[in-house]
């Protein structure tokens, strides 16, 4: 799995961060996503596809 992140699409919802916490975080400024681990391993799979279906934005993609 790989995981990139448009932060000029974030809308720093935060939803993110609810379903994958481990995975993604927020700007302490903005509020806008920061990708903490591009290449989490399998057991976090199902929280990060949660996640970019949440996002408002469509700002997360995931591959694999």
């Amino acid at each position: 799995m790989k995981i990139t992140v448009d932060q000029d699409k974030c809308v720093a919802s935060g939803q993110c961060v609810v379903a994958a916490e481990r995975v993604f975080d927020q700007r302490e400024e903005d509020g806008v996503v920061v990708l903490l681990d591009a290449e989490p391993p399998a057991e976090r799979a199902e929280d990060v596809r949660r996640a970019a279906s949440m996002c408002p934005a469509l700002a997360i993609h995931v591959r694999g």
